[in-house]
């Protein structure tokens, strides 16, 4: 990875500078040898994986040479010559040789079914192994000793981890951490042996691995044994080749060796003593080196601060630093077993020296940056264990962290990407979905820890318009099933419940996560109404406040006024409430409503309360608004009534939950003055009747709705449109709009159910009907509770916390 990455920092720099010959001992271009695990674990393949696949070499004029290990370099002739005979001349030599595993001298070593971990054939031996083997002992409990267990755990396997440490991860995490990081995947089904050696590995007749003796004498059964207690450098080649090294290939602040010919990045390269296995540190010294390659000459590698983040489906750590503490330095500590959060922040001269976080991992990155910045936090001690949200100004608390990041902020620490770029290449390149942010800026493509933030950026930059990854891939990463799969599990096996929906489909995380138990939230009302229960907990912020937020920490509240028709009455009390509470702005949104702007949320439920209306339900995956048109009440070219018909559509379809936000409008003539072929389902006013359109999109990225059908009265307007709403609502994946609904399952069907099918219409509008009949709107809902809800409650922190007195 740290080889072909230089390329590409090359290619960018002078792309027409150098003839390129690459070779690689492994039968496989460039690929992501952080995503192994996934791919160990069933949640990707291989093919997702490869970084730089053939037609990339070939574009770039790349000589490549797969499966030819170079095994001489003649530095006076300048060339490398292969094991089979290939020679390449080089003005510039790049050694990116990597790692190669440590295996254990001990006796039976070389039994069959004893293996490492470090590459593609590594995994599919265990993939192999696991499909007709059942007992799997991993010597080592660090990052890829866990990675490899958790995997051979989900492929089936009964895993024990062996470690000599007492516990695990000591290199990444203090005691306490790694208890609660035991206990975890012990709840996993994972076994493990700490403080143990192993002595032997003892065979059958055959030749094969069958039991690990340890030093105390007890045995453990094993029909494959993964070796995974570290690495180090492959440098035999260099050395054979007279260039200086020491534990690994030395390299100065240019990447060059004692040979100023040759180069060296990567695992293979010590650099100030100092060898790196963690990718981000890497992906710094590729750039260096291109950088001198390219006759630049102004780069300088001067050694990385690394932190580490677990790979682990549903668990959360994140360490950086020193963070085992030590003279001179002191701690804060935050630690709640039973609810698996613990927090340790190290402090040395006033400065953040080291971090080990576990369970809550959210600010990570914030503290990561404090940590390499170096700057003084005399000013932030009373607040730093709260995180980023409660540095500055109370009203920050509930922005997410893509708000408040400057542009200068790193977002992958991997690739060295900051936020600035990400936002500059979804702005400029058109950019619409994490896979599309990976090709263009490389944040993502690593390790994968930053895709939570990447997809916020991408949601703050284009709303409603962010694209998941395709949904044929799994929900997230708590499964392998797909959304259709899901859903298809819960309508068949009638599951009301996520905690059955978990148990029935084999969920990996017990609760799910922030990704799977919003779909599964809405797959389970949207199939059974009226038996499944909301889980609140399972939505965004937005769904649970019932407002939307904003950037500053408060709320904006939209009161539904059908039809954009409102009275006096109505009027007066949107002003009243706006002097009571200081609303800061009042505003006319594109979708003929009053917003009110700057609402705190401890004053939402007096708002709704005072202002006596019903939700516009702005801020939900929900029915929005139905924009509307004066029509031929009042407009002179209007045909039909656009305003009352706008009026009784959202009457029938207010409250409803949708796998996305659903817009309507109505127009009252073919001028479309209400823009309804923009919308996710247009009626435009003709002389003989209404045109019914759907699947439209207003946003960034507009799509132009596509024609349904025409039909001649009021009652089929409903209908038509209430049985596509249902259709989209029991058959489109969550998050998806109707327009990308329609691109999956094409107009033809669509057609076929709601237009051809009078029988099917009518079904799907009775279950429209029936999901929708009894339900109270959320604000009533919230204003009737007896009691405040804490939610609504204003966070005071503690006097002492605050720097007050008792």
């Amino acid at each position: 990875m740290a080889g072909m990455r230089t390329l590409e920092e090359l290619l960018k720099l002078v792309p027409d500078m150098y003839d390129i010959t690459v070779f690689g001992a492994e039968p496989y271009p460039n690929y992501n040898r952080i995503l192994l695990s996934p791919v160990l674990a069933g949640e990707q393949n291989f093919d997702e994986i490869v970084l730089n696949p053939m037609a990339w070499y070939a574009e770039h004029g790349i000589e490549l040479h797969l499966g030819k290990e170079v095994e001489r370099i003649d530095r006076v002739h300048r060339r490398v010559i292969a094991a089979d005979g290939t020679q390449a001349q080089y003005d510039r030599l790049l050694l990116a040789t990597g790692s190669l595993p440590i295996v254990l001298p001990i006796p039976g070593k070389d039994l069959r079914g004893v293996i490492s971990y470090r590459n593609i054939h590594d995994t599919r031996a265990m993939i192999e192994a696991a499909k007709v083997k059942k007992h799997a002992v991993v010597i080592g409990g660090g990052l890829l000793g866990l990675e490899a267990a958790n995997g051979l755990k989900q492929r089936g396997m009964d895993v024990t981890v062996v470690h000599l440490a007492g516990w695990l991860l000591e290199r990444q995490l203090d005691p306490v951490a790694g208890r609660l990081l035991e206990n975890s995947l012990r709840e996993r089904g994972l076994k493990f042996r700490l403080g143990t050696s192993t002595t032997e590995l003892l065979g059958d007749d055959h030749g094969e691995v069958r039991a690990v003796r340890f030093s105390d004498g007890s045995e453990a059964p094993a029909d494959l044994v993964v070796m995974a207690i570290g690495i180090r450098p492959n440098a035999q080649l260099a050395q054979t080749a007279g260039i200086y090294c020491n534990r690994g290939v030395m390299v100065n602040d240019s990447l060059q060796t004692f040979d100023p010919r040759v180069y060296a990045v990567g695992e293979c390269a010590s650099h100030r003593g100092i060898t790196y296995g963690l990718v981000a540190p890497l992906f710094e010294q590729a750039k260096v080196c291109a950088n001198h390659l390219a006759h630049y000459g102004i780069g300088i590698y001067a050694g990385s601060v690394s932190s580490t983040k677990l790979k682990v489906t549903g668990i959360d750590l994140f360490s950086a630093g020193d963070f085992m503490g030590g003279d001179g330095s002191e701690e804060i500590v935050l630690s709640d077993p039973a609810g698996g959060v613990y927090k340790k922040l190290v402090i040395k001269d006033d400065k953040l020296v080291g971090a080990c976080l576990y369970g809550d991992t959210g600010d990570g990155g914030w503290y990561f940056k404090l940590l390499k910045d170096g700057g003084r936090i005399d000013g932030l001690r009373d607040r730093l264990m709260f995180g980023e949200k409660a540095i500055g100004d109370s009203g920050t608390a509930g922005q997410n962290r893509a708000v408040t990041m400057a542009d200068a902020d790193e977002v992958c620490g991997c690739n060295g990407v900051r936020k600035g770029a990400i936002v500059k290449a979804i702005n400029e390149q058109g950019l619409f979905t994490i896979d599309e942010v990976k090709k263009h800026t490389k944040a993502s493509s690593s390790c994968g820890s930053c895709t939570g933030l990447v997809e916020q950026i991408l949601m703050n930059c284009l709303g409603s318009n962010f694209q998941e990854t395709p949904k044929t891939k799994a929900v997230c990463g708590c499964t392998s099933h797909t959304h259709a799969e899901v859903r298809k599990a819960i309508a068949e096996h009638r599951l009301l419940s996520h905690r059955q929906a978990y148990e029935f489909m084999q969920w990996r995380t017990p609760n799910g996560c922030a990704t799977c138990r919003p779909a599964i939230n809405y797959y389970l009302i949207s199939t059974w109404p009226r038996e499944a229960a909301d889980d609140p907990q399972s939505r965004f912020i937005n769904e649970r406040a019932h407002a939307n937020i904003q950037k500053d920490g408060t709320f904006s509240v939209i009161p539904q006024i059908k039809g954009g028709v409102t009275n006096a009455d109505e009027l007066r009390r949107i002003a009243h409430v706006a002097d009571k509470y200081a609303v800061p702005m009042l505003k006319i949104t594109g979708g003929q409503r009053i917003d009110l702007l700057g609402v705190k949320k401890e004053d939402l439920l007096d708002v709704w309360r005072d202002l006596g209306m019903k939700s516009g339900h702005a801020y939900g995956k929900s029915i929005r608004t139905v924009k509307t048109c004066v029509g031929s009440e009042f407009c002179r070219f209007g045909t039909q009534n656009s305003t009352q018909m706008g009026i009784d559509l959202e009457t029938m379809l207010a409250n409803m939950w949708s796998p996305h936000k659903v817009k309507l409008a109505v127009s009252g003539c073919p001028r479309n003055c209400a823009e309804s072929g923009i919308k996710d389902v247009g009626i435009i006013a003709v002389e003989s009747g209404w045109e019914i359109h759907v699947g439209g999109n207003g946003g960034i990225k507009t799509e132009v709705a596509k024609f349904l059908t025409k039909v001649k009265t009021a009652d089929q307007v409903r209908e038509y449109t209430g049985a596509f709403l249902q259709l989209y609502r029991e058959e489109a994946y969550y998050l998806d709009r109707t327009v990308h609904y329609i691109e999956r399952v094409g107009l033809d069907y669509i057609r076929r159910r709601v237009v051809d099918d009078a029988a099917d219409r009518k079904s799907l509008y009775e279950r429209l009907l029936y999901a929708l009949d009894g339900l109270i709107d959320p604000w009533e809902a919230r204003v009737r509770e007896d009691r405040r809800p804490r939610e609504y409650e204003p966070l005071r922190m503690p006097a002492q916390l605050a720097g007050q007195e008792n």
